[in-house]
């Protein structure tokens, strides 16, 4: 199943294509997390973006973004990379070794654009699906797995939005004990 997010206008390729590709993700993953904070929710999306073995961004394609759905779904484990793999759906594993995860919010996993860097479940799924590179919004607010994730050679880059460490320190502030609950403390 692929991500219904449609980035319009089309991103202009830049110079840096790593830089193209990790808009297109955070992109997707900050659309997921302000609905998520909208809804009541924890403000973190993710999206798995699958560039081959290509970082150019006109080969990319998102094949799964999310957000974090533990309060609305009443779920210890929908956390926003965890259901951004889920909405990619089954995959071969040569997908996930050429893929980016991109979180907004704290660390995340592989090619996978994350808005926080992710928990230690999420670091998990991200070693286990060996993603090489995880792209987070900030890791101000919390860092995860941000270490366990380098150690095992993953690729960690953190964006330090200013957006991302506001929202997510808002919903903190505002919810301490949703937070701590979704961070099992």
């Amino acid at each position: 199943m692929l991500c219904q997010f449609k980035p319009s206008p089309a991103p202009t390729p830049a110079v840096n294509n790593n830089c193209s590709l990790d808009a297109l993700g955070l992109a997707s993953a900050l659309a997921k997390a302000r609905k998520s904070y909208q809804e009541g929710g924890i403000p973190i999306g993710a999206a798995l973006v699958y560039h081959g073995t290509s970082r150019d961004v006109a080969d990319a394609a998102v094949l799964g973004c999310a957000h974090n759905l533990r309060i609305q779904e009443s779920s210890p484990t929908l956390h926003a990379e965890i259901a951004a793999l889920e909405d990619a759906g089954r995959q071969k594993a040569a997908i996930y070794k050429n893929s980016t995860i991109v979180s907004w919010g704290s660390l995340p996993p592989p090619p996978i654009f994350h808005s926080q860097v992710p928990c230690i479940m999420c670091t998990g799924a991200i070693l286990l699906y060996k993603i090489p590179r995880v792209v987070v919004g900030e890791n101000v607010n919390w860092v995860g797995g941000e270490q366990l994730l380098k150690r095992n050679g993953v690729e960690v880059v953190v964006l330090d939005d200013p957006e991302c460490k506001q929202l997510m320190a808002r919903y903190i502030r505002e919810n301490p004990e949703d937070w701590n609950e979704d961070i099992g403390e």
